[in-house]
């Protein structure tokens, strides 16, 4: 099987999940009462948590996709067929 390249519609996609996710923190953000609010701007916790959306992102950018199955294994049942009724 070929591999598939990454293209524009790949990185859109991925560049518009991120701006999604940043702007719904903002919007949490602004829920929360001020104390949490305090520590959310004066500790490093987004950095933490973009960095850790970063690494798992590009995870699944890097580790190499599953191959689909043939049609052959997958009407492999490991010889658990009913054989009784002959043939």
């Amino acid at each position: 099987m070929a591999e598939r390249s990454v293209g524009l519609r790949d990185v859109l996609i991925l560049a518009g999940t991120c701006v999604v996710v940043v702007m719904g923190a903002a919007v949490v953000t602004s829920f929360l009462p001020a104390d949490a609010q305090s520590v959310v701007f004066k500790t490093p916790v987004l950095i933490v948590v973009l960095i850790g959306g970063t690494a798992v992102a590009l995870w699944r950018i890097a580790r190499p996709r599953r191959e689909a199955r043939s049609d052959a294994a997958a009407g492999d049942d490991g010889g658990l067929q009913d054989r009784s009724t002959g043939g």
